[in-house]
């Protein structure tokens, strides 16, 4: 296993320190400093970017040729580190301790070491790791807490102002869908671009608002957490295709969440957060949906198309299918017998498709 020692600090002088010893030179373009990776040692870039009050942004887009070992070591008190693995795994170990923490794909840890011990970060040979570190500086980021942080939990305040690093802070877990939209935007403008820069502290800040969020919502019971974790994703299209597939005998939304592996108040959040709607409002428009298609493409009654979408009164899916449609369902349907319009054809009314 290879191993690199960065002995420097702040990120301008990781990546120079980085560039040291893979024998290679770094570049500076519009305050973001970069290197690329030696082909000898496999392929990739790191680049990172210092801004005032002690917060800065480090990105690791790489894939080595060899199992490799990066430690950070210097004299000082290090950063909190905010890690996020967007691709592959990491290791993570504090330099005074044994045990390695993984942070797989769609995890996230806060590491923060005490005293003046540092970190190592571990990959693994021939695996691309995508991660981002947002790094604070607690000592200097003591000028932007212009009032006591009451909102935020205690554990929070503890480590965020314990700016001799008395103490040892990790936590990690599933970073939320939020989060992830965030860091995806990473390469939103190009390398170069006086905006870049503005960008990534723009994001930055952002991270460090929706991770302090986070947390807090991690340290609830199960069944109160509200925030979608990306990892999540999987179980959420589940639950809109259970949705989608069984109208006619649909679950109440507390059976949904469960059958998918979420709590109903999570469930919830992640309709608003991937369709912009309700779960209730989400099922009435796809009821509502698959009775105008039966309506168009059959000649089942409005009873059995009733039964079908899940409702049990005609009255109320009429009710319903005029306030979105602007015409009840036998309107509807004589409009397509008016056109001549066979079963199993399309057309459009109104607007409506």
């Amino acid at each position: 296993m290879k191993k690199l020692t960065v002995s420097s600090l702040p990120l301008r002088n990781v990546i120079s320190d980085i560039a040291r010893e893979l024998g290679t030179d770094y570049t500076r373009s519009c305050g973001i400093f970069h290197v690329d990776i030696p082909s000898d040692y496999g392929e990739g870039i790191i680049s990172g970017t210092d801004f005032e009050d002690g917060l800065g942004v480090i990105r690791y887009d790489c894939t080595f040729i060899e199992d490799l070992t990066i430690e950070y070591s210097v004299d000082k008190v290090h950063p909190v580190k905010f890690l996020f693995s967007m691709e592959g795994e990491i290791r993570h170990k504090f330099m005074d301790e044994s045990i390695w923490h993984k942070i797989s794909k769609y995890k996230n840890a806060i590491v923060a070491s005490s005293a003046f011990h540092g970190h190592s970060i571990q990959f693994s040979a021939g695996e691309r790791m995508i991660y981002s570190s947002l790094e604070l500086d607690r000592r200097k980021f003591q000028s932007k807490i212009s009032c006591e942080p009451t909102s935020i939990v205690k554990e929070w305040r503890e480590m965020l102002n314990d700016v001799t690093a008395k103490k040892t802070f990790y936590h990690d877990g599933f970073y939320s869908l939020e989060l992830s939209r965030i860091i995806d935007n990473w390469d939103r403008y190009p390398n170069g671009d006086w905006l870049k820069k503005l960008h990534l502290e723009s994001l930055a800040y952002e991270i460090l608002v929706l991770q302090i969020t986070q947390f807090q919502d991690d340290i609830k019971s199960d069944g109160k957490k509200t925030m979608l974790r990306k990892s999540e994703l999987d179980q959420m299209l589940k639950a809109v295709r259970l949705i989608e597939e069984r109208l006619e005998d649909l679950p109440t939304i507390g059976e949904i969440a469960s059958e998918v592996g979420l709590n109903a108040n999570k469930l919830q959040r992640g309709f608003q957060e991937l369709l912009g709607t309700t779960v209730n409002l989400y099922i009435r428009q796809k009821r509502l949906e698959s009775a105008r298609t039966l309506l168009l493409n059959t000649d089942q009654t409005l009873s059995a198309i009733t039964s079908i979408v899940g409702y049990k009164s005609q009255s109320y899916l009429s009710k319903r299918f005029l306030e979105a449609y602007g015409l009840t369902p036998s309107e509807y349907r004589r409009n397509r017998e008016r056109k001549n319009i066979r079963p199993g054809s399309y057309f459009n009314i109104d607007g409506v498709e």
